[in-house]
Formats: structure tokens, C-alpha cells, sequence
């Protein structure tokens, strides 16, 4: 694998392992949360054995407060937020912290962000022009909300993307699968990542995958021809 390519690590922070602050707020479980995790695990040692830079974010509340967010989603949380437990300082420096099963190691790079895209207000391009990197494999959750933000942003400022189709996640497979084919069309490689990070992996496969999440009877590719 070349090293002009970097691995992503999105929001895998403990605040998910609390699904009693999630139902109170309308959040479903993450699918397979404990098997993604795993599997981040094994990419994170993948890529730091092949010397590939690794850069985590960290979601953070602004410090502007209500006044950052986005009007809908402040609604939702002042409707719902007296129902979520109330938490010590400590509970919420630790929800905020990334998971002891995939925390950064010395070397690595963890920027905080306040926006689903992990490019937006931070120093991530900067980051990433710096260690000339080209190409993203990109990770953690969830799959349609900060993944794909991020590699739709990151498509827009030139770096080949790919996502780690077995180690991102969200709320439920239709969810995940959905967001999954919606990159596959902006011709973002998806696939596992025991094949995205190999030294001779060819990423050519976006939108080039039968029928992802169309359905034949529509309108198949008469120009496709299956590997």
C-alpha cells in the first residue's frame, strides 16, 4: 500500500457504548457495534504495519453552543435532552473519549470536530496535504451520517476515497447498505478492508458494482461485465 494514502478513523468514542443515552434522544443501537469495532481494531493495525498515517476525529460540542448547530437538530435536543440522564463531568469526558479498543497510538493524528464533515472548520486538509496524502480509507461511524459526510467532502477536495464497508456502521443495516451504494454512485470504492488496504489493490470497483442497491427491473448496465 502506498503511503500517499491515509486511514480515517470517524467518532469511534465511548458515547456509543451508552445506549441509555441514546434511546432517550430517538438513537437506535449502532448494527454489529461490538463486531465493528473488532474490525477497526484490525485496520488500525493493518495500516500502522504498512506505515500508513492515521487520523482520528473526535466529535466535540462547539463552543459557540446551540448558536453552531444546525436549527433542526437544536430543536431535537431541546425537546428531548431533559429525558437523557444527567452525567458528571467525568461521565462526559469519558463518553467523549475514544474507545480503549482502538485509541490512538503514538504517532497518530486526532483532530476534534463539531460537524458531521470532518473536513469542515478543522485542520484535517491541512493535516493530509502536509503528509502529501492522496487517497482515504475511511472508517468508524456511522455510515450515513459523519462517514459519508466526510468522504463526500473529501471527494470535493481531490483525494481518492474509499470506505471500509466492514468496519463502518449506523443505526440499522437498511441505514448502512443504503449509504453504502449512494458513495458506490460518486464512484467512491467500497469494500472490505482487508482488500482496500492491500499493496497492489487495484480501487476500481466504484461503480462498477452490479446492481448496487438498484433494482435490475428498473434498468441494468447492458455495458457491465462482471470480474
Amino acid at each position: 500500500m502506498s503511503h500517499n494514502t491515509a486511514l480515517l478513523m470517524i467518532d469511534m468514542q465511548n458515547g456509543y457504548l451508552r445506549q441509555d443515552l441514546r434511546d432517550p434522544l430517538g438513537w437506535p443501537p449502532i448494527w454489529r457495534l461490538s463486531e465493528i469495532v473488532d474490525e477497526c481494531a484490525g485496520l488500525l493495525a493493518a495500516a500502522r504495519e504498512a506505515g500508513m498515517p492515521v487520523v482520528y476525529s473526535q466529535q466535540q460540542p462547539s463552543t459557540a453552543g446551540e448558536l453552531a448547530s444546525n436549527p433542526r437538530s437544536a430543536q431535537h435536543h431541546r425537546l428531548r435532552d431533559s429525558r437523557v440522564p444527567a452525567l458528571t463531568d467525568a461521565e462526559r469526558r469519558w463518553n467523549a473519549q475514544i474507545m480503549d479498543t482502538v485509541a490512538p497510538k503514538a504517532g497518530d493524528v486526532v483532530l476534534p470536530k463539531t460537524r458531521h464533515n470532518f473536513f469542515a472548520w478543522t485542520e484535517l486538509e491541512p493535516v493530509l496535504r502536509s503528509l502529501r496524502v492522496e487517497r482515504l480509507i475511511v472508517a468508524g461511524l456511522q455510515t450515513n451520517v459523519c462517514v459519508e459526510a466526510t468522504v463526500r467532502a473529501g471527494l470535493e477536495h481531490n483525494f481518492s476515497v474509499a470506505v471500509a464497508a466492514d468496519a463502518v456502521s449506523t443505526d440499522g443495516p437498511d441505514l448502512h447498505f443504503a449509504a453504502l451504494n449512494s458513495m458506490r454512485v460518486i464512484y467512491v470504492e467500497v469494500d472490505t478492508w482487508r482488500e482496500l488496504i492491500r499493496p497492489d489493490a487495484p480501487w476500481d470497483r466504484a461503480y462498477r458494482t452490479p446492481h448496487y442497491g438498484r433494482n435490475p427491473e428498473y434498468w441494468s448496465d447492458p455495458a457491465f461485465v462482471e470480474r
